[in-house]
C-alpha cells in the first residue's frame, strides 16, 4: 500500500505550476512572432486554452483519460466524472493525492492544445476556436493521453501498456499530436492573404526570446515533473532536458550560419524549443550524451524542416509542424537507436545491442498518433468551416484580427510622445494595419489652433532644430513604425 510522501507531493505540485507557465510562455514566443496586429489575437487563443480546457478536464476530461479501460485500451469510462470520489485525503495516486496528479495532467492538456494556434495564426475566428478546443480536447487529446499516459498493469492506455513504446512526458501524446492537428487546420483554413508574397516577419523578437525562455524554465516541470516523485529519475530528466535543449540552439544557428550567413535570435530561440520537444519523450531513457545527440538532431532536423512549408504549400504560420511534429517524431523515434538500460527505463535500443524490438513499438506510437490526430482534427477543422466559418474574411485579415476580432490594438502609436509633435502621422493618413488600428482617411483640412503645432501661429520653431539625419541614418522616428521591407526577400529562418 504506496504511502504519501510530502516530498513528492511538493515536487509535482511545483511542477505543475511550471507547466502552467509554459502556456503564458508560448503566448508570448508564438505573440513575437506574428505581425504587431495579431499579436493580441495570439496571445488570447492561448489563454482561451487555459480556460476552456480546465474546466473540461475537472467535468469529463480527466475521467476519459485516466479512469478504467472500458475496452481495447482506446479510452477511460466516466466513472470520476466531476473527479467524484477522487478529492478525499485517502485517494492516491503512487504518493502523491490523485488530485495533485490531475491537476499535473491538466496542464498537459491545456499545452497540447495552445500549440496548435502557431499553425493559424492571423486568420482564425476566435469564436470557431473556442468550438474547436471542445471538440478537439474531448475527441482526440482525451483518448490519446488515455493510450499513452495510462498504465494498469497489462490494462492501461494500448500504446503504454500493450506494446510498450516508451514516452516519458508526451512526445507522442502532445508533440506529435499538436504537429499533426496544426497541419490538418493549416490545410483546412487555407494560407495566409499575402503569404510568400508580402514579409510576414515577426514584428518583436525580444517578445519571443522571452517566451522561448519561459518555456525552457517550465519544461523541468515539464519533463522531469513527469518522474511523479523527488527522485533519481526527475534528476536525470532534468540534466537530459537541459543539455538537449542546449544542443538544439546551436545546432539550429549553426545551420543558419552555413546556410544564411548568419546566426539569428529567433533561430536560437527556435532551436531551444526543438530541442526540448525532442527530448522530452526521450529524457528518461538516454544518457546525458545521448541527450546531446538528440538535441543536435533535432536542432539540424527541425531547422530544415521549417522550409518544408514552402515547397508543398501550406502556411503552418509559426512552424508548429517544422518544430513540433517533426521534432517529436525525432524524439520519438531516436529512443529506438540511442535509448540505454543504464537510464531510468532501462530498455536499449539498436545503438546499444537492443535490436530492433524498441524501434518497431516508437514507429507504431509515432504513426498511429499522428494518423489519428491528423484524420480527425481534419474532419473537426471541415465541420466548423462549413456550420460556422473557421476564417475571418480578407477584408478583416488584412484591417487585422487583433481589431476586428477583439476590437483590441497591441499598441497605440498615436499617443506616443505627448502632443508637442505629430510623431510621422499626418492629419488625414490612415494609420498601417500593422500599427494595429484603424483612422478614417479624410482630405478635409483640420481646424488649426495655437496650440497645433502645425499651425501658422506655431510655424516658428522655439528651439533650434536638431541635426539632420547623417548618411545612412533613417529619416523616420521609431514612433513611425517598422519601415516598409521589399515584397521579395530572401527565405530564411527568420521569416514566417
Amino acid at each position: 500500500m504506496p504511502q504519501l510522501s510530502a516530498g513528492d507531493t511538493a515536487w509535482v505540485l511545483a511542477s505543475a505550476a511550471l507547466v502552467l507557465l509554459m502556456t503564458p510562455g508560448l503566448a508570448l514566443f508564438y505573440g513575437g512572432m506574428v505581425r504587431a496586429k495579431g499579436v493580441l489575437n495570439m496571445l488570447m487563443m492561448n489563454f482561451a486554452a487555459i480556460g476552456v480546457v480546465s474546466i473540461l478536464w475537472v467535468l469529463y476530461g480527466y475521467s476519459l483519460a485516466f479512469s478504467k479501460d472500458v475496452g481495447g485500451g482506446l479510452i477511460g469510462g466516466l466513472g470520476d466524472f466531476g473527479l467524484e470520489g477522487l478529492i478525499g485525503e485517502k485517494s492516491l495516486s503512487g504518493t502523491i493525492p490523485t488530485t495533485v496528479f490531475v491537476a499535473f495532467q491538466a496542464m498537459f492538456a491545456i499545452i497540447t492544445v495552445a500549440l496548435i494556434s502557431g499553425a493559424i495564426a492571423d486568420r482564425t475566428k476566435f469564436s470557431a476556436w473556442i468550438v474547436f478546443i471542445v471538440a478537439w480536447a474531448t475527441i482526440v487529446y482525451f483518448p490519446v493521453a488515455h493510450w499513452v499516459f495510462f498504465f494498469d498493469d497489462g490494462n492501461g492506455g494500448w500504446i503504454a501498456d500493450k506494446i510498450k513504446a516508451l514516452d516519458f512526458a508526451g512526445g507522442t501524446a502532445v508533440h506529435i499530436n499538436a504537429g499533426a492537428a496544426g497541419l490538418a487546420l493549416a490545410l483546412v483554413l487555407g494560407r495566409r492573404v499575402g503569404w510568400r508574397r508580402d514579409p510576414m516577419r515577426p514584428h518583436n523578437l525580444p517578445l519571443v526570446l522571452l517566451g522561448a525562455g519561459l518555456l525552457w524554465f517550465g519544461w523541468f516541470g515539464f519533463n522531469a515533473g513527469s518522474a511523479l516523485s523527488a527522485n533519481g529519475t526527475a534528476g536525470v530528466a532534468f540534466i537530459n532536458t537541459q543539455v538537449a535543449t542546449a544542443a538544439g540552439l546551436l545546432a539550429w544557428i549553426l545551420v543558419e550560419k552555413i546556410r544564411d550567413g548568419k546566426p539569428t535570435t529567433l533561430g536560437a530561440a527556435s532551436g531551444a524549443v526543438a530541442g526540448l520537444v525532442a527530448i522530452t519523450p526521450a529524457c528518461a531513457s538516454v544518457t546525458p550524451l545521448g541527450a546531446i545527440l538528440v538535441g543536435l538532431a533535432a536542432g539540424v532536423l527541425c531547422a530544415l524542416a521549417v522550409g518544408l512549408k514552402t515547397k508543398f504549400g501550406f502556411d503552418d504560420s509559426l512552424d508548429v509542424v517544422g518544430v513540433h511534429l517533426v521534432g517529436g517524431l525525432v524524439g520519438t523515434l531516436i529512443i529506438g537507436f540511442l535509448a540505454s538500460a543504464a537510464a531510468p527505463a532501462g530498455v536499449n535500443g539498436l545503438f546499444y545491442g537492443g535490436g530492433f524490438d524498441q524501434l518497431w513499438r516508437q514507429t507504431v506510437a509515432a504513426a498511429a498518433v499522428l494518423a489519428y490526430s491528423f484524420v480527425l482534427t481534419y474532419v473537426i477543422g471541415k465541420v466548423i468551416d462549413k456550420t460556422m466559418g473557421f476564417r475571418i474574411s480578407e477584408d478583416d485579415e488584412v484591417s487585422g484580427i487583433d481589431l476586428t476580432e477583439h476590437a483590441e490594438t497591441a499598441y497605440d502609436f498615436s499617443t506616443i510622445g505627448g502632443g508637442s509633435r505629430t510623431h510621422g502621422l499626418a492629419r488625414g493618413t490612415a494609420v498601417r494595419p500593422e500599427h494595429g488600428a484603424r483612422v478614417a482617411a479624410s482630405h478635409e483640412p483640420a481646424p488649426r489652433s495655437a496650440s497645433d503645432p502645425t499651425s501658422e501661429s506655431a510655424s516658428e520653431p522655439t528651439s533650434e532644430p536638431g541635426p539632420e539625419p547623417g548618411p545612412g541614418e533613417p529619416g523616420q522616428g521609431p514612433e513611425d513604425g517598422p519601415a516598409a521591407a521589399p515584397a521579395e526577400e530572401k527565405e530564411g529562418s527568420w521569416t514566417r
